[in-house]
């Protein structure tokens, strides 16, 4: 295959891919906002709410830019800028995934080919300290609710649930070196090993930055989700109200669903949770359509762009 042929294929495959990824993210888009109220866009609190917000989910992704920087790092040279638009390109993926699954084989896609092995082998790692970080934060989360909140049969249960699953991913995450070993009883995996080892590269430093990063962008999820509650004219105390959407994201994290279907679900837990503090349903649901929009799709939208560069062929 000649180069001009390679150049033309690429291309094409690039816009066939974006096509078909911001076909659909248009289509769910318009189909889940019919089932907001339009007018409770208009009854919101200070614009500066919005930019804050806004200004939030930037150094969100620079934080995590910096994070699959630091990972992928370690398998091939790689600059922040194609690092961040990688991560772009994961979330174009993710989209259409059940639970986001696919933000790493979308990162990996669009970086170069020859070390996807390698990208898998150290997307583990942080796999790991995403995984970590949910049930950390759904830990304290539904700590604080089972005080607050002592009648409901329900959150000890996940408490306790969640609480061991915690400290299973804690000694994973930090003990990798010691469930290694046991790939190599699976034999279809034992010619993977090389790339198993990669993750000994990571010094105990460089695991406590990965797992600081994602505890942050988690908080920065929280906070965002407050501040549009806020924005969206939905009273409720800061404290509660912060341990409330931590409590939030722990529960989509822990409910399988598709991306861009999970609004239903996410209107759903935002109603069940908030709706204790404030009758304000429509600023409720509006809040969760807001974060759904800026965290999700604006990231998802951008990183479908990107993909018209990406290089099938080489």
């Amino acid at each position: 295959m000649n180069k001009s042929t390679k150049i033309r294929l690429n291309y094409l495959i690039g816009i066939a891919v974006s096509a078909v990824l911001l076909g659909g993210i248009y289509l769910q888009v318009t189909k889940q906002l019919a089932r907001v109220d339009a007018g409770a866009w208009w009854q919101t609190g200070p614009q500066a709410y919005l930019w804050w917000c806004g200004a939030l989910m930037l150094l969100n992704l620079a934080l995590e830019g910096k994070k699959w920087q630091m990972l992928a790092g370690s398998a091939e040279p790689l600059s922040y800028a194609r690092a961040l638009a990688s991560c772009l390109a994961g979330a174009a993926l993710s989209i259409i995934t059940p639970n986001r699954l696919g933000d790493y084989p979308g990162r990996i896609m669009y970086l170069r080919r020859q070390n996807t092995f390698r990208l898998i082998s150290v997307s583990v790692l942080g796999s790991f300290a995403q995984l970590l970080t949910i049930f950390i934060y759904g830990t304290a989360a539904l700590t604080y609710y089972c005080v607050k909140h002592p009648g409901p049969w329900w959150p000890l249960p996940a408490l306790v649930a969640s609480g061991v699953l915690m400290i299973l991913l804690f000694w994973c995450y930090w003990r990798f070196e010691s469930w290694l070993p046991l790939l190599n009883k699976i034999k279809w995996l034992q010619k993977y090993k090389i790339y198993a080892q990669l993750l000994m590269r990571f010094s105990p430093k460089e695991q406590l930055t990965i797992l600081c990063i994602s505890l942050l962008r988690f908080g920065i999820f929280t906070a965002q989700y407050l501040v549009l509650l806020y924005w969206m004219k939905v009273q409720v105390p800061v404290i509660d109200g912060f341990f409330l959407s931590a409590l939030f994201f722990w529960v989509i994290a822990v409910v399988p669903s598709i991306a861009l279907a999970e609004l239903g679900v996410r209107g759903q837990v935002g109603l069940f949770l908030f709706g204790m503090y404030s009758a304000n349903t429509i600023g409720i649901l509006s809040a969760t359509v807001g974060i759904w929009l800026i965290n999700l799709v604006v990231p998802a939208v951008a990183g479908s762009l990107l993909l018209l560069r990406m290089k099938t062929f080489r």
